[in-house]
């Protein structure tokens, strides 16, 4: 929310759709998809290949989150 209000912009169409839909309210619908994604891949997390989803996962938002806080401190 802070780059979008820094007149960054969403790469993303899906999330760009929501976010014209519910304003600031879009986070709502972002938690809750992500939260039954997460649901269902613990759920199913004795499996080797959604380990590796999981873990893949985690670096895709880990290397996300950290780009987003270079922008930030570089904006």
């Amino acid at each position: 929310m802070m780059i979008l209000d820094l007149r960054g912009w969403e790469i993303n169409p899906v999330v760009q759709a929501v976010i014209t839909l519910y304003g600031e309210n879009f986070w709502i619908w972002k938690f809750a998809v992500v939260s039954v994604a997460l649901i269902l891949l613990s759920l199913n997390s004795q499996f080797r290949r959604v380990k590796i989803v999981i873990g893949s996962c985690g670096f895709f938002y880990l290397t996300v989150v950290l780009y987003q806080v270079f922008l930030l401190y570089h904006w």
